[in-house]
């Protein structure tokens, strides 16, 4: 007999993803994920309802979770279900039902910054062709500029050089 535990969940982050490590080193990060339904009924009135998910992601991708996502980060989420069931000492019997996430991507279904982003690499000329726009990380710090860009835990932003030229008089 062929048994399927397999989950597909569009929704939003309900908090930063938390990464930590188990005593064996092996990372682990919990999100909370927000799925919501609507609908209108037959009076046309418009409903709502949210459902709540614990997502839990283990080794690389709970790092990159960790690293990329935050709080409000429309994701979809491939997994499995898990059922962990315990007794407390007073003979209590808990279930927490969780998502075990095989794959976790950014949805772009709302994505507001596509045509800034189709026009970030080019700059029109006079003649109407394209130029490329030259980009640098920028080290928000210490000002140094890198082709490399910055190290995770530093912070930098890419500065477009000619806007970085006039701003600094040259």
């Amino acid at each position: 007999m062929i048994s399927i535990n397999q989950i597909y969940l569009l929704g939003n982050l309900t908090r930063d993803p938390e990464l930590k490590y188990t005593n064996e080193g092996i990372a682990i990060t919990e999100m909370g994920l927000a799925v919501n339904k609507r609908w209108k009924d037959l009076n046309g009135y418009e409903n709502n309802h949210v459902n709540f998910f614990n997502i839990t992601a283990w080794n690389s991708l709970a790092e990159n979770c960790a690293l990329s996502l935050k709080k409000g980060d429309r994701v979809i989420v491939s997994g499995h279900l898990n059922l962990r069931s315990w007794e407390n000492k007073e003979g209590k019997k808990y279930n927490i039902l969780n998502i075990n996430a095989d794959m976790v991507a950014l949805s772009l279904e709302f994505n507001t910054n596509n045509k800034a982003e189709k026009n970030l690499n080019s700059d029109s000329t006079n003649d109407g062709s394209k130029k490329k726009k030259s980009y640098k990380a920028v080290d928000k710090k210490t000002k140094e500029q890198s082709d490399k860009g910055c190290d995770i835990e530093e912070s930098c932003e890419m500065v477009h050089l000619n806007e970085q030229s006039q701003n600094d008089g040259s």
